[in-house]
C-alpha cells in the first residue's frame, strides 16, 4: 500500500517536471562537440567522431590550465569557463562554498538537471563534519541559465552537439574548481553527483587523479539509454525518435558513457560510493545495474545502497536520511 502511494507520489511530481518541456528540433551540431570538425551532414560521421573521441584519453583534460579568474567573495565563488558558448550568462561559473573551518576536505557537487536551488540542509550537515561544500552551478543552471528558459534545455537535449559540449564544459568547469580548491590546500578532494550530476561528478573521477573519493546518486552509465526510456526526457526521446534509432545514439553519445571508462574509475587510489532508487522511472535500475556490473568487472568495489523508493521520492524521509548516513559513512572512510 505505501510503496503504491509512494510511485503514484512520484508519477505526479514527474509530471509537474513535464512543465515547460516541449518537443524541439533534432540537430547533429558536431561543430560544439568536436573541437575543429568540419561541418557534417549524417549520423554515420558524426559517429565517427564520437568514435574517436571515446579512444582520445585527453578528450576531458581542460583546454588551459589558467589560474586567473577566480573571484571570491562572501561564499561565493566565480570564475571564467574555459568553454565560450552563445550564452553569456553560462560562460561564466558560479559555485557557493560552505566553509568547515579545516582545509582536510572538500566536497565538490554536482546538482540535478533542472535543480532550482542549491542545497543548504546538505552543505551544513557536512560543513560541520569538518568537509569543506562547494556546490558548483552545471552549465544553464542556477545563475548560468539561459534567459528566458524554463529549464535547462541547452545542456540535455536532441540537439546531439551541444549535450557533449555541455557535457563536456561540466567537467572541465568541474576540473578546473577542483584545481583551484588544490591550489587553496584541501588534501582530499570528493566529488557527489545527483542523477544527471552523477554523470558529470562520474566522468570527472574517471579524468582527474585529484579525486580519491567519488558518490554518484541515481546514476547510470549510458546517458543515451536514460534519455530513451526515462519518465523525464520524454520531450527529448519525442524530438529524437523520427530521425535516430537508439543504437546510433549510444554511439553518437559514446563520449558520455561512463561504462567507457569503468578501468579509470577502477583505479586504485579511488574509493567509489553508489545510491540507487528501486522503484526508478527515472533512471531505470536496469541501466544502474549494468554500470555496477561493468564497473565490477574492471576491478572497482563500489559500496553500493539501493533504496527501494523512486527518483523524486529518494528525497523524502526515511530514504533520503538512509543515503545521507550512508554517505556520511563513505566520506568519514
Amino acid at each position: 500500500m505505501f510503496h503504491n502511494w509512494l510511485d503514484r507520489w512520484d508519477e505526479r511530481r514527474a509530471k509537474r517536471g513535464e512543465e515547460g518541456k516541449k518537443a524541439t528540433v533534432f540537430a547533429l551540431d558536431a561543430e560544439r562537440a568536436f573541437s575543429g570538425a568540419a561541418k557534417i551532414g549524417s549520423i554515420e560521421e558524426f559517429c565517427l567522431l564520437a568514435d574517436q573521441a571515446v579512444a582520445d584519453q585527453t578528450f576531458f583534460d581542460e583546454p588551459t590550465r589558467s589560474d586567473q579568474g577566480f573571484k571570491r567573495r562572501d561564499g561565493w565563488l566565480k570564475f571564467p569557463s574555459d568553454t565560450l558558448t552563445d550564452i553569456d550568462e553560462n560562460n561564466v561559473v558560479w559555485a557557493r562554498i560552505t566553509e568547515s573551518g579545516s582545509l582536510d576536505r572538500a566536497m565538490v557537487v554536482f546538482h540535478h538537471w533542472n535543480a532550482s536551488a542549491r542545497n543548504n540542509q546538505l552543505a551544513r550537515f557536512f560543513s560541520k563534519r569538518g568537509i569543506t561544500v562547494v556546490e558548483i552551478a552545471m552549465p544553464y543552471h542556477l545563475e548560468r541559465s539561459r534567459p528566458g528558459s524554463t529549464h535547462a534545455d541547452y545542456m540535455l537535449s536532441a540537439n546531439l552537439g551541444r549535450t557533449i559540449q555541455s557535457i563536456r564544459q561540466g567537467v572541465w568547469d568541474g576540473r578546473k574548481l577542483i584545481r583551484w580548491l588544490k591550489s587553496e590546500g584541501y588534501r582530499e578532494i570528493s566529488v557527489l553527483g545527483m542523477s544527471l550530476g552523477s554523470w558529470v561528478a562520474g566522468l570527472i573521477a574517471a579524468h582527474d587523479a585529484t579525486v580519491s573519493k567519488a558518490s554518484l546518486f541515481l546514476a547510470a552509465g549510458s546517458l543515451a539509454d536514460m534519455v530513451w526510456t526515462g519518465r523525464a526526457t520524454r520531450s527529448i526521446r519525442e524530438s529524437l525518435e523520427p530521425d535516430i534509432e537508439l543504437t546510433d545514439l549510444r554511439r553518437a553519445w559514446a563520449p558520455l558513457n561512463i561504462e567507457n571508462y569503468a578501468d579509470r574509475l577502477a583505479r586504485p587510489d579511488l574509493i567509489l560510493h553508489v545510491v540507487l532508487a528501486k522503484r526508478d522511472k527515472v533512471v531505470l535500475p536496469e541501466l544502474s545495474e549494468r554500470l555496477i556490473q561493468r564497473l565490477t568487472c574492471a576491478g572497482a568495489r563500489p559500496s553500493i545502497l539501493q533504496l527501494n523508493c523512486g527518483h523524486y521520492s529518494l528525497a523524502m524521509p526515511p530514504y533520503i536520511l538512509s543515503a545521507g548516513l550512508s554517505l556520511k559513512r563513505f566520506l568519514s572512510f
